[in-house]
């Protein structure tokens, strides 16, 4: 049986015993069984992306590297990496691996930084989407029971119709919300009874704060659990949103050039983000020397696409800093784990020789919680006569701002040392009155490099 003879229709019966495994064929393999599967995917990736990619056919003739070298995953290491850099440089359809005819959606980064990372689906492709979606979905308890609001923006950004396809599939009700109106969104959330949120988790956090600005309490809500993604987040930001949402919440992860949400989520026991291995391959490189590293070793996420048609990736390099372990997992899974992310490499701010990474901001921050400050922040580097320096602007507590205001330069003083020590350099704290740094209903912008500008 494979992922897609699979037969999807569920009765009411069929449910009660698959709510804790969608696909249980696929997610129930043994080590030997995924292994197995992913030696003979990669060879046939290996071999369609050399016979009708010019450009990646190339990289590997520069390699001296033939398919026929590449029999296991134990060979990975031998073939050359892609990068954003290789998609914009073949802008739009350089690495289809399939005509235009063949490609039924067609996604895009946002372009900020350069040209759009253009990636095209087949319909096949949007199955095997939808289907790793769904997992995701039961996984963490979801089923036709349940409704879907999501809150990812729907277009080219492949959160929307990446959320709405599993959940149409698993037979959920799905309200297609996307971005924006956040009273419209809290009011859609109480009046329709939505069970289920994705979004990202600044997003979720911003809601679970302007609850009480709108008129709504947290009881108003019928929420259970939530899919958030897109960003880096922290344990303590996930302890946050459950309690002003008064769910649990999940961790998801997807990129637009591997697919879209649903590459890897964690389970209820939130030891890790189970990665879908019978289509992706995850490696974790050294940031430097681009070597693969050992289990628990933290690096930079590499993905390898196994089951794709329109536009297969192989050593996709995705700038997202984790680590990974083949243990299994008391949930019954054995497919390999990915720590929730610490940051990105290209995030990762250099100061005064030290390497920081907002993440470890946000984790001193939602440890500060009882001395007035919130989760909300920014991060300000600018150069003065040579040096960098570092501002944090941290938000503070409506309660704080209002009733401590001859204590706030101990508060600055406690939260810079908590900081500092966490960094290892010094640094500037100015706390700001509430609701003074800019909310966003997609991805939060939490630097401004002045250096770069």
């Amino acid at each position: 049986m494979t992922t897609n003879q699979r037969t999807i229709t569920l009765n009411s019966m069929e449910w009660e015993d698959t709510l804790k495994y969608w696909n249980p064929y696929i997610e129930t393999m043994s080590r030997d069984e995924i292994t197995e599967l992913q030696n003979k995917r990669l060879h046939t990736t290996v071999e369609k992306i050399y016979s009708k990619v010019p450009y990646y056919r190339g990289l590997m003739q520069e390699k001296g590297m033939l398919p026929a070298d590449i029999k296991m995953i134990e060979d990975l290491p031998h073939l050359p990496f892609l990068t954003k850099d290789d998609l914009r440089d073949t802008y739009p359809y350089g690495l289809l691996a399939e005509p235009l005819s063949s490609i039924t959606r067609i996604h895009a980064s946002s372009g900020t930084t350069g040209k759009q990372t253009v990636v095209g689906y087949t319909k096949r492709d949007v199955d095997l989407w939808n289907e790793c979606m769904a997992r995701c979905l039961v996984m963490a308890g979801s089923d036709n029971t349940d409704i879907v609001q999501v809150c990812y923006g729907y277009g080219l950004f492949t959160g929307g119709l990446g959320a709405h396809g599993g959940a149409d599939l698993i037979g959920a009700s799905v309200i297609p919300a996307s971005t924006g109106n956040t009273r419209r969104q809290l009011t859609m959330m109480k009046d329709f009874g939505s069970t289920v949120l994705c979004c990202t988790p600044s997003y979720a956090l911003y809601m679970g704060d302007s609850l009480a600005e709108f008129g709504f309490a947290k009881n108003d809500l019928r929420l259970k659990r939530g899919h958030f993604g897109a960003e880096p987040w922290s344990v303590n930001m996930r302890h946050e949103i459950e309690e002003r949402l008064g769910l649990e919440a999940f961790d998801i992860y997807g990129l637009s050039e591997i697919m879209g949400p649903s590459v890897s989520q964690d389970c209820p026991y939130h030891c890790g983000l189970h990665v879908w291995e019978d289509a992706f391959i995850p490696e974790i490189v050294d940031m430097e020397t681009l070597d693969p590293v050992p289990d628990g070793v933290m690096g930079e996420l590499v993905f390898t696409t196994i089951d794709k048609e329109g536009m297969p990736l192989i050593r996709y390099r995705t700038k997202d800093i984790a680590s990974l372990t083949h243990e299994k997992c008391e949930c019954g899974r054995v497919h390999a784990r990915m720590s929730k992310l610490s940051g990105r490499s290209d995030d990762m701010l250099i100061i005064r020789g030290v390497n920081v990474f907002p993440s470890q901001i946000e984790s001193v921050l939602l440890e500060s919680v009882g001395l007035g400050a919130t989760p909300h922040y920014q991060i300000i580097v600018d150069r003065v006569n040579n040096l960098d320096t570092m501002t944090v602007e941290i938000e503070l507590s409506e309660t704080m701002f209002s009733d401590y205001v001859k204590g706030l330069e101990d508060v600055e003083n406690k939260i810079r040392g908590r900081v500092e020590s966490v960094l290892g350099i010094s640094c500037r704290v100015r706390l700001v009155e509430p609701r003074a740094i800019p909310r966003s209903e997609g991805k939060a912008k939490r630097v401004i490099d002045k250096r770069a500008l």
